[in-house]
């Protein structure tokens, strides 16, 4: 175990023989570390927090500490933390509470960059991009292969569905439905990721149903129940991609940015 000689390791933390800790950082006592993990220097983390393999956490982040909602009373709440996450200079994340599940979540393969916040209770999805000085309030739920600018804020409970994008300095404070491009103060729809789709090798076929079913939400002035109702009352309806976008917004609590 590589740990520097300054920094302060709890002897009941465990921490994989294999993690590097750098200089002044401090692991608390209910801690837990994977292997091949970095903890660069300055870090801090504190609480029932366990983070997973291969993770690169840079200096000065504040990962697991006590949360920021006024009606936490210290109880042992936890954050879990999955594989091969980077977390980037002065991002602070916090555990969760008991008026949900008690549990922050974070999955696999996240970038976190320069000054973001995961407030306590978030559930993070995989492969999320969260860009410099991106805000999750409370019980946010990020689903896989996110991207969030710059400056971007997301309201308590608000959902920000799989393989959506949210412009930088995009105030969301409803729900983002899954491929859905959102940006402004306050958020409004701008299309769908069908770059980001190309890409992960969507075919053309899907994108063009994809773009049926998005006219019939954003486009032709229909009410959200109707417009459901055109999609799953014809062949879009038989299209996987198209049924997923359907129930991204069946599963909206605070209505959908439209």
């Amino acid at each position: 175990m590589a740990i520097h000689p300054t920094a302060l390791v709890d002897p009941n933390a465990n921490v994989d023989a294999s993690v590097e800790i750098g200089p002044y950082s401090v692991i608390g006592p209910h801690v837990s570390i994977g292997e091949g993990s970095v903890v660069k220097s300055h870090v801090v983390i504190n609480g029932h927090t366990t983070i997973g393999a291969h993770n690169e956490i840079y200096q000065f982040a504040s990962v697991g500490e006590a949360n920021q909602d006024k009606k936490y009373k210290g109880e042992a709440t936890q954050l879990v933390i999955g594989d091969h996450n980077v977390i980037r200079e002065n991002a602070t994340i916090h555990r969760g509470t008991i008026q949900d599940e008690g549990i922050t979540r974070i999955g696999d393969y996240n970038l976190f960059m320069a000054s973001t916040h995961v407030g306590h209770d978030c559930v993070v999805g995989d492969n999320n991009v969260l860009a410099n000085y991106v805000a999750l309030a409370g019980h946010v739920k990020l689903g896989n292969n996110v991207i969030l600018g710059g400056y971007t804020g997301v309201h308590q409970f608000c959902q920000v569905n799989s393989y959506s994008m949210c412009g930088m300095g995009s105030m969301v404070s409803k729900d983002v439905p899954m491929f859905i491009m959102v940006s402004g103060n306050p958020a409004k729809a701008h299309g769908m990721n069908f770059e980001g789709m190309r890409r992960r090798g969507v075919s053309g076929d899907v994108i063009k149903a994809l773009r049926q079913a998005y006219k019939a939400v954003y486009l032709k002035g229909f009410t959200l129940e109707l417009a459901i109702d055109y999609i799953e009352d014809g062949e879009l309806s038989l299209i996987p991609e198209v049924q997923s976008f359907v129930q991204s917004i069946r599963r909206s609590t605070r209505g959908i940015i439209r």
